[in-house]
């Protein structure tokens, strides 16, 4: 019997044993750091002269590992394995798959300190947001098995006399997995065994700033009992397979968390169809956002000010949902902004190990990016806190706010995924809603209200996948709410919710007369 799907815990770090145990996995990463890892098709490892350097954001000189590149004639190997094993992982019952995703959460949970240590490492994560990471990753398995057992029934349809009706679900094949490097274990664990639970088998394509983590997946899951070439670990420079990969004839789905243009990409060089295909890829995208918070004059603006610095600044800004928008009704504004300021001031900046509220950003690319966003700010807005950088050991970026951004600034306007948020007021509810809905993206946003009706009006009119009510906007949980946006959020595929296996589901009607 399969108890009931509850959220994963997670850690409390002000307690001194937990704090021990942290810094023991710590210390046993630590000691493994700087080996190289293979590829791994049709569980086979295979060593690649060329490697994937992985290195600490934190100190830049840091290997945390070498990890075999694979090139598109792995692509093809790995292809065909993984057609050769769908043929029989897709005759295993629906509770057998599940029972594999059982077995691997309990394996996670078990090394729950030593992937989120990993994590502090390999992506710079601060230890309160690798741990839920982790805790998500474990959410993911328990919850995709629970989901696929309900799936297994089919749905119910309509008889008639002299007639019985069936609609059941059937995997549908080989997909790509192409999951982001800012939640290394979490959306990477999902997007992989999402598909998997439902019977298809897939190559994945690890994020290449944090390919180490994917490759601990691969290590539980065999230990999990998964059979070889039902998952394939294929990392690589998206020049070489990339396209090759969302290319292929026999790639049936892609599954795809990441940048808006890659996503777009994707999207594109799927709807073609290759000589040899024979069906309609389905493309499965989280694109990003551009998320605001709007605070009314009926506000509670410590609420305020603690939601927007949270969701700002928690990992750095490195999340999809992270608020880079607050939009501040003009009776409240210089109060939240200085409230918000304030709080900032708090946050303590340092190399994750020692537990910090804010780590690193994730590599050079993402530093300069940043950076360069922060002098495009300093013409369109003022700079009232931050601004500061410093890549001479790690990739430091500090919180930074700007205020009196026009809402149709770049600053408002385009993703950072960094640690800067811009504010900029209104002079009602319909001016802060009409702002909160200016920009090409609708993942995540968060009204802080008193005023029911501003509330309820919200509802409708604030269009974003997800929308949450006087707290922050990011934290999305597994189960509890359903994640994906609008417009060129993605296709609000809604990860974590009920309806998402059936992305790597086809529908069948079977209908006989009696």
């Amino acid at each position: 019997m399969v108890l009931p799907y509850t959220h994963e815990p997670f850690t409390d770090f002000t307690k001194e044993e937990n704090r021990k145990a942290f810094k023991a996995a710590l210390k046993q990463v630590e000691e493994q750091l700087g080996k190289e890892y293979d590829l791994i098709i049709g569980g086979e490892r295979i060593s690649t002269e060329e490697k994937l350097v992985s290195y600490n954001p934190a100190k830049k000189d840091q290997v945390i590992g070498k990890v075999s590149k694979a090139t598109q004639a792995h692509v093809d190997q790995a292809m065909q394995v993984a057609q050769d094993a769908f043929k029989e992982w897709r005759t295993w019952s629906p509770e057998v798959r599940a029972d594999i995703l059982f077995r691997t959460a309990a394996i996670v949970r078990r090394r729950k300190h030593e992937i989120s240590a990993w994590m502090v490492y390999e992506a710079g994560k601060p230890w309160s947001q690798a741990d839920a990471d982790t805790a998500e990753g474990i959410d993911f398995l328990e919850y995709y098995g629970r989901q696929m057992l309900e799936l297994a029934q089919g749905r119910p349809v309509n008889d008639r006399q002299g007639e019985n009706n069936h609609f059941v679900y059937q995997p549908v094949g080989v997909g790509a997995v192409i999951p982001p490097w800012n939640f290394p274990f979490a959306i990477m664990c999902g997007t992989t065994v999402a598909p998997v639970v439902a019977g298809n088998t897939v190559l994945l394509k690890p994020a290449e700033s944090t390919p180490i983590m994917a490759y601990k997946l691969m290590e539980i899951l065999e230990e999990a009992g998964l059979p070889k070439g039902v998952v394939n670990y294929i990392p690589g420079e998206p020049t070489e397979i990339g396209d090759y990969l969302v290319d292929h004839p026999q790639t049936r789905f892609i599954n795809f968390t990441g940048s808006r243009a890659t996503g777009v990409r994707i999207y594109e060089r799927a709807a073609k169809v290759q000589p040899g295909q024979t069906f309609l890829k389905t493309v499965v995208a989280e694109m990003g956002g551009k998320d605001t918070i709007i605070v009314d004059k009926e506000a509670d603006l410590d609420l305020a000010a603690d939601a927007i610095m949270n969701s700002a600044f928690g990992f750095s800004g490195q999340k999809c949902s992270a608020c880079s928008r607050a939009v501040i009704h003009e009776e409240v504004y210089d109060e939240v902004l200085a409230k918000t300021i304030e709080l900032t001031k708090g946050i303590k900046v340092d190399h994750p190990v020692n537990d910090p509220y804010m780590g690193p950003v994730i590599n050079q690319k993402q530093f300069d990016k940043i950076k360069d966003y922060i002098e495009i700010g300093k013409q369109e807005g003022e700079l009232v806190f931050g601004g500061e950088t410093d890549d001479s050991e790690g990739y430091f970026v500090y919180p930074t706010i700007f205020a009196g951004v026009d809402p149709k600034a770049r600053l408002m306007q385009e993703e950072i995924f960094g640690p800067v948020v811009a504010f900029a007021k209104a002079k009602n509810f319909d001016e802060l809603l009409e702002i909160a809905n200016n920009t090409e993206y609708g993942l995540t946003g968060a009204v802080i209200s008193n005023n029911r009706e501003h509330l309820n009006r919200a509802r409708t009119e604030f269009h974003v996948g997800n929308l949450y009510f006087n707290r922050g906007c990011t934290a999305a949980i597994v189960g509890y709410h359903p994640f994906g946006g609008f417009k060129m959020s993605g296709t609000d595929s809604k990860a974590g919710g009920p309806d998402y296996l059936t992305n790597f589901l086809e529908g069948k009607t079977i209908s006989e007369m009696l």
